[in-house]
């Protein structure tokens, strides 16, 4: 049901339309259109995961390649280019998915990652590498505010927690693949290592045309179009999900409707005094949560290897052996928590999966000072600790996406993406890289106390501070700025 009038403004016709849209989304049982944007959206986590898990699979190889010859800071210099293009895309393409929309962000992202790993394949020193890897990031970043804006307004409100974690978890399934590529192609029975790692790089670019194909039937987000003029097609694009999700034979029923205003773009002004002051206390969480996962996540997954190889000799064509437990861990706990965070709630499922994870992380720290652990049960220990930091990680792009107002919904994802990566994913791999450089393992284990602090920090805030947003409809959580009263 859509209502359309005009009301003047300063002499000027705004037209303001009455809308059962977010209703109707939020009333649907799942269905195979749901199934479908789960899997087309989570390859793109997989994509993620497999250039993170490539990076840090593949440092040995870098370091012995005769062409490029890297040295530990060189590996942790090339993760944070990675992580500084990631944050300068989530930001850039967070303020254009806000303007121009969901979908079309999402092929200018691709295209941007597909070029750019292809290149890395082709570096030929460490500056090269770097910036091919920022350019790879920056696509990478874009694609994250697009997709979580898309997750929440496409998802109905009782699954959307689970949704959300799920996706997000498929980063693992893409590392998984990072770790075989590395295997099979660093093995030198296979292929010459050096030409292997190049090869490693182009997976990632074969992957990414397959999610091409995928991306062209999901929808643009309805709840975008109907506050950007186009209510009529948004209400079109409703319908056809409506016919996937709507047994036979049921009565059609009416749905509480909401007046919103037509604007063409949310000014910068409003978005900052939305995000810091109207939701000052919000924002607070959305940051602490931020910080602590991707201090607690890039420090350590991008320097993995180099423990591994390091302090237990592993060689560096053995690396991706190491990873599967890992990933394995990291992707069945947002597929088993997930549901919880939709029926126990948000705040107590935040709470205790930072809380965990950070006493986790300190305690196996110490066995690792102590010298108590193999290569083998480090790698338990690590699989462990992630199985409950992967949903916490999953659980801090939920809170953002979900508790600020749709038009200001992927910009505030992309700055607190980036303002959390720029303070504890850019300074943490290549803290970690200079902390393993020392050789010391007391060293190495006051940065995963460091890790492990942020971590429980954050469980307090989310669970003092946090929103109970758990099956409630985004425009409960937080009312658009074109609400009309």
């Amino acid at each position: 049901m859509e209502t359309i009038e005009k009301q003047p403004l300063h002499g000027s016709a705004v037209r303001i339309i009455e809308t059962d849209i977010p209703a109707r989304l939020d009333s649907l049982r799942w269905s195979k259109f749901h199934t479908r944007v789960v899997v087309a959206l989570g390859i793109t986590w997989i994509l993620d995961g497999l250039e993170v898990t490539l990076a840090g699979a593949l440092s040995g190889a870098l370091k012995d390649s005769p062409t490029l010859r890297f040295t530990n800071l060189d590996i942790g210099f090339a993760s944070s280019a990675y992580l500084i293009g990631a944050v300068a895309g989530a930001v850039g393409f967070g303020w254009l998915t806000d303007r121009i929309g969901r979908k079309r962000l999402f092929f200018i992202t691709l295209t941007l990652y597909l070029i750019a790993t292809a290149a890395t394949a082709l570096s030929w020193n460490v500056a090269s590498f770097a910036f091919f890897r920022l350019l790879t990031g920056a696509g990478i970043g874009g694609e994250y505010t697009a997709i979580n804006s898309t997750i929440q307004e496409l998802v109905p409100a009782r699954y959307r927690g689970w949704t959300d974690l799920t996706i997000n978890g498929s980063f693992w399934i893409g590392a998984a693949l990072g770790a075989v590529s590395a295997i099979v192609l660093l093995d030198p029975r296979v292929v010459d290592p050096d030409l292997g790692w190049r090869l490693a790089f182009l997976t990632g670019a074969a992957l990414g045309l397959v999610v091409v194909v995928m991306r062209l039937w999901i929808p643009e987000s309805p709840r975008w179009l109907m506050i950007h003029g186009q209510p009529e097609r948004a209400a079109q694009i409703v319908t056809g999900i409506e016919q996937m999700a709507t047994r036979y034979g049921e009565v059609p029923r009416t749905w509480p409707a909401i007046k919103l205003r037509m604007r063409d773009h949310t000014p910068l002004r409003e978005v900052a005094h939305t995000l810091f002051h109207v939701y000052r206390q919000r924002s607070l969480v959305g940051l602490a949560l931020m910080i602590a996962q991707a201090f607690f996540y890039n420090a350590i997954f991008f320097t993995y290897a180099l423990v591994l190889s390091a302090f237990f000799n592993i060689p560096s064509n053995q690396i991706g052996w190491y990873i599967l437990p890992f990933a394995a861990g990291n992707f069945l706990g947002p597929l088993l928590f997930g549901r919880l965070f939709d029926t126990i709630g948000r705040r107590a499922m935040i709470a205790f999966t930072y809380g965990i994870s950070g006493v986790l992380l300190a305690l196996s720290g110490y066995l690792f000072a102590a010298g108590y652990l193999t290569a083998q049960t480090q790698t338990i220990a690590w699989m462990v600790i992630f199985f409950f930091a992967s949903p916490a990680a999953s659980a801090a792009y939920l809170t953002v996406s979900e508790t600020f107002p749709l038009e200001v919904r992927a910009l505030a994802i992309a700055l607190f993406y980036a303002i959390g990566t720029g303070i504890g994913g850019v300074a943490g791999p290549a803290l970690f890289g200079a902390l393993i450089d020392t050789g010391s393992r007391d060293s190495v284990f006051a940065g995963y106390l460091l890790g492990s602090a942020l971590m429980i920090a954050a469980a307090l805030i989310g669970w003092r501070y946090g929103i109970a947003a758990e099956r409630r409809s985004l425009e409960s959580v937080a009312s658009p700025l074109a609400v009309v009263e």
